[in-house]
């Protein structure tokens, strides 16, 4: 182990007064990166790297299948090393002036499939009382419309248009969205509004959807609905309102929605956020290439 890194781990030791478990995995990941230099040139020195050989580190851990997280603690531990060398004259310049770690990757989102959703919505599932149909056009709004689980409880019969066949939304930062529906989601609409008006004798405050007592459905109680039904079509991990709109995202892209146009559904600020989705579709093409392409198994 090199003198200068026995000097650092010293001075996290008795100066910082780092615990001994942080200080030995200083040590280990500063031992790691001298052994990869010994590896890979017999004549650098850590204080002759520079930082495209920092860089070559990090695409070697990457490439070796260690997580961003990993990656990112040994270039921190890297960059408190020569920010330490720096105040002792050792070198002039930080390699690691430069370097930036890899970003962590955002994980791909839960949806379901369409047959799930077909499964989902059978209505044979919900009877055709008051609270299966509520339930039944709660879970179909999430998955035509996409929208999130506040906007769902917020909503008013007054947001609904029949004659445009379109719903207003508002979303965050109490932005509003126009979100066009189709014919099944109409009807299914005004039967449960024919319904809620023989049953529920005062809606509050006009809300749309309503328990039979009149009073708002509550975020906590859509999320326990949504959670209970999907349970019987899907086993993934999660299964929330938020899926279903997920699963919208997903089902547009897939059937070549613009992604301009599933942002503006979705009510999204940047398309950035929206392009999550079309990884998951790119997933689901390498998927479906790996089971049908005889290649592709080998």
């Amino acid at each position: 182990m090199s003198a200068h890194i026995d000097s650092f781990l010293d001075y996290l030791r008795l100066e910082r007064a780092y615990s001994p478990r942080t200080v030995q995995s200083y040590e280990m990941d500063l031992n790691e990166f001298e052994a990869y230099l010994r590896r890979t040139d017999a004549e650098l020195t850590l204080e002759t790297v520079d930082a495209d050989n920092v860089r070559n580190w990090t695409m070697e851990m990457m490439e070796a299948g260690q997580k961003e997280t990993s990656v990112n603690r040994r270039l921190s531990a890297l960059r408190s090393f020569y920010r330490y060398l720096l105040r002792k004259g050792v070198v002039e310049v930080s390699p690691m002036q430069t370097v930036r770690g890899p970003k962590k990757r955002k994980p791909l989102p839960f949806f379901l499939r369409e047959e799930e959703m077909d499964n989902l919505l059978k209505e044979e599932n919900f009877g055709y009382e008051f609270q299966g149909e509520r339930d039944r056009l709660i879970l179909m709004m999430f998955y035509e419309m996409g929208l999130r689980r506040a906007e769902l409880v917020g909503l008013n019969e007054g947001d609904v248009d029949f004659y445009r066949d379109q719903i207003k939304v508002t979303g965050k930062r109490n932005k509003q969205r126009l979100i066009p529906f189709g014919d099944e989601l109409k009807s299914a609409l005004q039967s449960y509004m024919a319904l809620k008006a023989q049953e529920v004798s005062a809606p509050e405050d006009g809300a749309l959807f309503v328990q039979k007592d009149g009073r708002r459905v509550t975020d906590a109680w859509v999320y326990t609905m949504v959670r209970r039904n999907l349970t019987k079509v899907t086993s993934i991990k999660k299964r929330s309102p938020h899926v279903l709109r997920h699963t919208f995202a997903t089902t547009m892209l897939n059937h070549d929605a613009e992604l301009e146009a599933v942002k503006e559904l979705l009510g999204h600020e940047s398309v950035a956020t929206t392009e999550i989705y079309t990884h998951t579709t790119f997933e689901e093409l390498k998927n479906a290439y790996s089971k049908a392409h005889p290649r592709a198994r080998k």
